[in-house]
């Protein structure tokens, strides 16, 4: 249940005790959220290790999300449209309400963790043989029944994966993430930025997540929490969000260089650009032998989408309350092959203006264009 506060923005209001003497915040950034930021702050309000405090950062909002979030005991800082969006909110936020936090927990306007999370979190922290514990991601999955949104589920599914795997990321994604605070102030103390986010990169997180593993801390992918966040609901839409991450991505790629903190980013780079090259050849030899009339079905050819196939269920068999649907879509084969193609698109695309802003010096602003994309201006 809910506690109706008075209006007036920035009233401070702790919800919890901790229980490890670790001081838990948590940072809301929202921009027009106000259908979402109820479900997420009922679930910030479920936990079983409630957070010592929780500000919502409504940042030039043009709907209620604000009034919403009044309605619930958390600090409210609500502040105009700014110049450096999400970083910028963030930093301001980070500054005035959780500079001297032990754990930083970040947190979408528009994602829900489950009442384990923060205790979850402080448990990783606390530990003494986690001392080099930079950050915890969330294991990401989404709930919408929708194909597109069903299709996204598999990806995020087969990325937690494989960052469990390997015991590591390359990215806290701040859709939901828990951050030693302690490093945030040795990377806000650096002199190219205002705060622990930088105001260059598109990708805040992939950046900040660097500077992290740069100063020797593991960042990692929680075992224990999960978070369940909004998926794109079109083609316009998700194509806006992964331009944005991917042309992002390459941009900082290229600031940061090849080392052997970026080497499997590089790499999946090349296998993102390698995919898009065998896609065209492919196009070109069913051209060329359809044109030149030598076109012939052989057996073999069968056997390789077969083997997709097996692959694609084993995968759908992973995926967070998987159900028959999900096992459908990866067994017909097509659906998932149409959003390798989409995505071999936007890989494309991404390095393509990327290229064009280092001719052209015009950059394009990736968050203006999701948003657009998203109809949420």
């Amino acid at each position: 249940m809910s506690t109706v506060l008075p209006s007036a923005a920035d009233t401070t209001v702790h919800s919890g005790v901790p229980v490890s003497g670790l001081r838990v915040v948590v940072l809301v950034p929202a921009y027009n959220e106000a259908a979402s930021i109820g479900a997420t702050l009922d679930g910030l309000m479920r936990q079983d290790r409630p957070a010592d405090l929780i500000v919502v950062v409504p940042n030039g909002c043009t709907d209620s999300t604000a009034r919403e979030a009044r309605k619930y005991p958390v600090t409210v800082m609500e502040l105009p449209r700014l110049e450096h969006r999400k970083s910028e909110a963030l930093n301001r936020a980070w500054a005035e309400y959780a500079y001297d936090a032990d754990v930083l927990v970040c947190l979408d306007a528009d994602t829900v963790l489950p009442p384990n999370a923060l205790a979850a979190w402080e448990a990783e922290f606390s530990g003494g043989e986690r001392v080099f514990l930079g950050g915890s991601s969330s294991k990401f999955t989404m709930q919408d029944p929708g194909l597109l949104s069903r299709l996204q589920k598999a990806e995020f599914a087969t990325w937690t994966d494989t960052a469990l795997r390997r015991g590591r990321t390359s990215v806290l994604a701040g859709t939901g993430c828990a951050i030693n605070n302690a490093v945030l102030r040795q990377i806000a103390a650096r002199d190219d930025r205002e705060g622990p986010w930088v105001y260059t990169s598109q990708v805040e997180d992939f950046e900040l997540t660097y500077r992290i593993r740069e100063l020797g801390y593991v960042c990692q992918v929680s075992t224990d929490v999960r978070a369940y966040t909004d998926s794109m609901k079109s083609i316009k839409a998700l194509w806006g969000q992964r331009m944005k991450w991917q042309v992002g991505t390459v941009e900082d790629l290229l600031d940061l260089g090849l080392n052997r903190l970026t080497l499997r980013d590089w790499a999946q780079q090349a296998m993102g650009l390698l995919g898009v090259f065998l896609k065209i050849l492919w196009i070109a030899v069913m051209v060329l032998s359809l044109t030149l009339g030598v076109f012939q079905v052989v057996l073999f050819w069968w056997l390789v989408p077969i083997l997709f196939v097996a692959l694609d269920i084993k995968r759908a068999l992973r995926i967070p309350h998987w159900d028959w649907k999900d096992v459908l879509i990866a067994a017909t084969f097509f659906p998932q092959e149409l959003f390798m193609w989409l995505r071999s698109g936007w890989f494309l695309a991404s390095w393509s203006a990327v290229l064009t802003t280092k001719i052209t010096r015009r950059r394009i602003d990736r968050w203006e264009a999701q948003y657009t994309a998203e109809d949420i201006n």
